[in-house]
């Protein structure tokens, strides 16, 4: 019987502690401080668009932008720049970003060696720099880097202060230039999931119609989602996919 109530006791003793622990530990270290919800809560969008410049498209795609108030990266491609230099120097004037995205965008010579790759985006720089004066080291690999980059290969690029964007969300366009504006909206909402810092791949070239329908919505979401929406610089870490 004495054995019992020691037991008892005991049993009392240790769930009145667990108890004031708890208690304590949800006080002193609570699930989360405000500095961590900080932290936490900085969502950041990267919009970027491949294969301008386009007639009327990436106008239109500018405009939109400019509606909503954000900015987004364009990855160009060198030999479209003639005869669309207006649309190029508006890019630049309205505070968006350009990167490189070759100066053919034919695959075969493109691939064909590195020093091919390296010639194209160095010729598109060199177009670039023609129309705006500046001359972008951010670039974007036709179809992503991931077949075809090495520790070697990417080394390389390094010591010509190329830097590598690819993306972690895309609408499809690039695949289907005709896929419905909802079905590229919903491609750009569901692949977002816990993503604090997104790259959203699009296109801007002439097929890409839908997008431009699409585009108001994508930006409607996640300025609700709290995201915040910057340019790609050289001061933006790298993403290989």
């Amino acid at each position: 019987m004495k054995a019992k109530k020691i037991i008892l006791y005991g049993t009392t003793i240790f769930l009145i502690t667990l108890m004031l622990f708890k208690g304590f530990l949800s006080f002193y270290n609570p699930k989360s401080t405000p500095a961590q919800n900080i932290i936490e809560n900085k969502k950041v969008i990267y919009l970027t668009f491949d294969d301008g410049p386009s007639n009327v498209v990436t106008d239109k795609v500018l405009d939109i932008l400019k509606e909503n108030n954000v900015h987004a990266t364009f990855f160009l491609i060198g030999n479209q720049i003639n005869g669309l230099e207006n649309t190029v120097r508006r890019i630049h004037a309205e505070g968006h970003s350009i990167g490189l995205h070759t100066y053919t965008h034919k695959l075969k010579y493109i691939y064909g060696n590195q020093n091919n790759f390296i010639k194209e985006m160095l010729d598109c720089r060199n177009e670039i720099n023609r129309v705006t004066g500046i001359s972008p080291n951010i670039i974007r690999f036709p179809c992503g880097s991931r077949k075809y980059l090495n520790p070697d290969y990417l080394d390389k690029l390094h010591s010509y202060n190329f830097k590598i964007y690819d993306w972690n969300v895309e609408t499809s366009d690039g695949i289907n230039p005709k896929l419905s504006p909802y079905k590229q909206y919903m491609r750009a909402v569901k692949e977002s999931k816990n993503l604090c810092e997104i790259i959203l791949l699009m296109h801007c070239d002439y097929m890409h119609k839908n997008t431009c329908k699409a585009l108001p919505k994508i930006i409607k979401y996640y300025k609700e989602k709290g995201y915040e929406f910057k340019t790609i610089t050289d001061d933006t870490p790298e993403l290989i996919q």
